[in-house]
């Protein structure tokens, strides 16, 4: 039986319409009759998280796995805000999240009623596209109400995907769960954009340009663009840099490029600077290549993006392609002449790549723990991800070509990189892999607190007391508010609460333990999720990090 408010059975009949089967659910008396519809609806399968701010990254960490829209469903007031960061993230990583909110009607708003706050808008700029929908009393509402809905599903969708926000008032009574049926609706359908590069000018400047650099940032795993990659690299001198999180895993490829420019001498940068750059995909974790193709900017720049919008971060930007990455790059490969003479600039860059190898300290240290884990990981793994230190040294590592990486680099938030990956794992069919920090862990810790885990989890947990980063910026390092303010150290320990929830709980203080504990942090015969906590110490931490950079100076 389903909700007799007309709002919302045309919301649940459209959301089936558009095949958006995912709801999660955070409790509340407002959305109750949202809840009573999804959940008693076969066609949706429906998750309960009770914290807004964790169900939020829930559903991120779903829509990530499925690549699909993700619905999530809040209550109204405070509640509708908790659910904030994880919609800035989605805007930014490109995930089609729909927030779902109700409300009090709109008379009541101001009015010091309660759980009441102007929702409407709420998220300004940081969706495609935030609708208030009518309580409908004619034909006319209600086919405003669909016609509203439509519009943020399609923007949900849109040809470069974000979140939408659908606001619903709810007037009192709430609680007429009568109706058997919703009624029929079906979808707009959409003629997809046929893509194709047909600038002469452009096809002209790829083919004159002697130094070409493709530059990706983060895309979802099964791309499709290694092998046109491989091709472009085959075929003209062009030089293509990628991170683990871009997920493209090729012998072509450079991803040491970060310590490449370290250990650049000054008088080596113009010659490994390019005078073609073009950019694919969302954000780079590299503060190192921003600064240097911002220093050395290149005669030309292309940005590859579907959104009609012009991103300018290195500062040099001279064409805007409204195209998906891999059309471009199979327009590059059909369009464009192959380049017969030697590829001098794409091998200056790999002859350097070679020289710059991983950390090979031997010192128990945050990065030997990255250096084992990552070496270890099985085939196939899933692989989560947290901010700060842990996705930039995960980097100095080689992955194999068969891992999955995932990392909430849109607003690059240390607040939900737990929840994500709970969601993520709670439909994902393999082992899901999630390296953390303890300052985002702790942060997050509510997402541990969730019926939907499974024992596909492993969270290995580096906890090195503190926020470690920020001990090896220079200036920062120095300051007396360091430890207490800013790094804000500790000695916190999760082994209590990881039990409380279910978790297997294995940790490690030394390399011995650590190695010892190995198998079954792996294990898939293992019945319950499993958290590995490693212990390290700040001090060792940035000694080993300051060794490997001081040895790149060397070679």
């Amino acid at each position: 039986m389903y909700s007799s408010k007309k709002n919302v059975l045309l919301l649940a009949s459209m959301l089936e319409a558009y095949s958006i089967r995912k709801v999660v659910l955070c409790p509340g008396s407002r959305n109750a009759p949202l809840i009573q519809t999804f959940s008693q609806n076969p066609f949706f399968r429906c998750y309960t998280v009770v914290d807004e701010r964790s169900a939020g990254f829930f559903a991120l960490g779903l829509a990530q796995e499925i690549q699909q829209p993700v619905a999530v469903c809040c209550t109204s007031g405070t509640a509708l805000l908790n659910l904030g960061p994880a919609v800035a993230e989605a805007y930014y990583q490109q995930v089609p999240l729909l927030v779902i909110s109700a409300d009090r009607p709109q008379s009541w708003i101001g009015q010091m009623d309660g759980q009441t706050l102007p929702q409407p808008g709420v998220f300004n700029s940081l969706v495609k596209q935030s609708i208030q929908l009518l309580e409908p009393d004619s034909e006319e509402d209600e086919w405003y109400c669909k016609r509203m809905i439509h519009d943020a599903i399609f923007q949900l969708m849109n040809r470069l995907p974000g979140p939408s926000h659908i606001n619903i008032p709810l007037s009192e009574p709430l609680f007429d769960f009568s109706v058997t049926e919703l009624p029929k609706n079906k979808p707009i359908l959409r003629n997809p954009v046929d893509y194709s590069l047909n600038n002469s000018a452009l096809l002209e400047e790829w083919n004159l340009s002697t130094k070409k650099m493709i530059l990706i940032g983060q895309l979802p795993p099964f791309n499709g663009l290694e092998k046109s990659l491989e091709s472009i690299a085959e075929k003209f001198d062009c030089v293509i840099l990628a991170e683990h999180t871009a997920n493209i895993r090729s012998s072509k490829v450079i991803y040491n490029f970060d310590a490449i420019i370290y250990q650049l001498l000054n008088e080596e940068i113009a010659c490994f600077s390019p005078d073609l750059l073009i950019t694919l995909g969302g954000h780079v974790v590299s503060k190192r290549i921003k600064k240097f193709l911002r220093s050395c900017k290149p005669a030309s720049h292309w940005y590859v993006s579907e959104e009609p919008k012009i991103v300018d971060l290195f500062q040099s930007i001279t064409a805007q392609l409204e195209m998906d990455p891999l059309s471009f790059v199979e327009e590059i490969n059909k369009k464009c002449s192959s380049n017969t003479s030697k590829h001098t600039y794409q091998s200056r860059w790999l002859s350097q790549s070679k020289h710059v190898l991983p950390p090979t300290t031997t010192v128990y240290s945050d990065l030997w723990v990255m250096g084992k884990l990552l070496a270890a990981l099985p085939c196939n793994a899933a692989l989560q991800l947290g901010n700060s230190s842990v996705v930039r040294n995960a980097q100095l590592y080689p992955l194999d070509a068969s891992v999955s990486v995932y990392c909430n680099r849109g607003t690059s938030g240390i607040e939900g990189s737990v929840s994500t990956a709970v969601g993520f794992a709670s439909i994902h069919k393999g082992l899901t892999f999630l390296i953390v920090g303890d300052l985002s862990f702790f942060y997050d810790v509510n997402a541990l607190w969730n019926r939907h885990i499974k024992s596909n989890l492993r969270i290995l947990l580096i906890n090195n007391g503190g926020g470690e980063i920020f001990h090896l910026l220079p200036g920062l390092n120095q300051a007396v508010s360091l430890d207490q303010y800013v790094s804000c150290r500790h000695s916190t320990r999760a082994e209590k609460w990881a039990q409380s929830m279910g978790f297997d709980y294995l940790s490690a203080q030394n390399e011995e333990e650590f190695i010892n504990n190995l198998d079954s942090f792996f294990s898939v015969e293992a019945s319950n999720p499993v958290l590995f906590e490693v212990i390290t110490t700040m001090e060792v931490n940035a000694e080993a990090f300051k060794s490997y950079y001081h040895k790149l100076k060397t070679i």
